[in-house]
């Protein structure tokens, strides 16, 4: 499955593997990563394809209510991803 804006990954590598970010930007073979704490939108981080896993695909866009042109916060970011966290704790981060 292609990795694309606003899907939910997991870090299958480095010192945040397990953690889930939100992939705002897809740049070839690098994906840019935020998650609205560590990671803020203002500086993302850049990682590689194959170091993270597909976690969800659509919770944020239901939760963005389908509307591309809406602004995301590192607010709603956090609120997400808490509720990710929440419904899958066996899994870190």
């Amino acid at each position: 499955m292609e990795i694309g804006r606003l899907d939910i990954v997991r870090s299958t590598a480095g010192r945040d593997a397990g953690q889930y970010f939100v992939v705002i930007a897809a740049e070839g073979d690098y994906l840019m990563l935020v998650n609205g704490a560590t990671r803020r939108l203002e500086r993302p981080k850049r990682k590689k394809r194959k170091h993270v896993a597909i976690v969800e695909t659509s919770v944020l866009r239901d939760y963005l209510g389908g509307s591309e042109g809406k602004a995301i916060t590192n607010g709603d970011l956090r609120k997400i991803l808490a509720l990710l966290r929440a419904d899958h704790p066996d899994q870190e981060g």
